[in-house]
């Protein structure tokens, strides 16, 4: 896929997604909408460009006065970025998010600064976001139910990789929003590579997150970084867990050797994987932010 461009979710009934286009990069930034009787938008992006999201609705056939529900993942910017732009365009929509969450995306000035912090050079790509009213605001926890009318989203807080996450299971289709709990999927390697930016990651939580999301045992996973998958969702999602395992031993290893943080973040940045997928400067910055992040968890887990 390209930016702006929108599918539809094959193994699912009325889910499409769009690629957002986010930090000019194809395939790292998926919005979803549901086509139910209350439709809804699930992640918003980080805002920039979120026009490709309300002119997907209108390539699905969608109104933007239809759409009665946008629920973030949790409040991560690129995952929220867009939703107080969203629920201006989107007069009828509430904003469901988890209680932790609520308060950043009513008044964002803590959460800015902090993604600030965190994404480094790529805050270029990030635009200011619009707070959403509070009176707009419905407050999630987890067992929580969306009722979309001709479907549901079930609630399921999934907090290691932030407080505030939560994964939402369709209850028609069986496929679970699953925010960056299962980690990143990238298409075109076909394979899941880790996500553990700071100030929240927990490596054991993530894997009890993991493991939820295998008792839940969904037919289809539907990634916000990237794309729905519907092959092999068991093994994934338990690959997944030594992934993370494998990704916080390998920083570990790293810094003992070199015990140094910024020659550690140096490392693993020039030696990025992905960078002949989403280019050099979005390799680099995401590789380096996951490693602020493994240090941060190893150096607060041996307080």
């Amino acid at each position: 896929m390209q930016p702006g461009d929108v599918a539809t979710v094959p193994s699912c009934t009325d889910i499409h997604y769009v690629d957002t286009g986010m930090y000019d990069t194809a395939e790292y930034g998926a919005v979803y909408i549901v086509d139910a009787e209350r439709p809804a938008i699930v992640d918003t992006g980080i805002g920039t460009n979120y026009e490709r999201i309300l002119d997907a609705l209108d390539e699905v056939g969608l109104a933007r006065d239809d759409i009665e529900v946008i629920a973030p993942t949790h409040v991560h910017l690129d995952h929220a970025g867009g939703a107080g732009l969203l629920a201006e365009a989107c007069p009828n929509a509430d904003v469901y998010v988890h209680e932790l969450g609520a308060r950043h995306l009513v008044d964002p000035g803590r959460l800015v600064a902090g993604t600030k912090n965190a994404v480094g050079d790529q805050w270029k790509f990030y635009v200011e976001p619009t707070p959403v009213p509070e009176e707009r605001v419905v407050e999630l926890t987890d067992g929580d139910r969306i009722d979309l009318g001709s479907r549901a989203l079930d609630v399921h807080h999934a907090p290691g990789h932030a407080p505030h996450q939560v994964v939402f299971h369709d209850d028609l289709d069986d496929a679970a929003f699953v925010a960056d709990a299962a980690g990143i999927y990238v298409p075109d390697l076909d394979a899941v590579r880790e996500t553990s930016p700071p100030p929240n990651f927990d490596l054991e939580q993530c894997r009890d997150d993991v493991a939820m999301l295998r008792d839940l045992a969904p037919d289809t996973l539907l990634y916000p970084h990237f794309g729905p998958v519907a092959d092999d969702v068991d093994d994934r999602l338990a690959g997944y867990a030594d992934t993370l395992t494998e990704w916080v031993e390998a920083v570990e290893e790293k810094y003992e050797e070199l015990g140094d943080e910024e020659a550690v973040q140096e490392y693993f940045a020039a030696n990025a994987e992905v960078t002949g997928v989403w280019g050099s400067l979005k390799a680099r910055e995401e590789t380096a932010m996951n490693v602020r992040g493994v240090l941060r968890y190893l150096k607060h887990s041996q307080d």
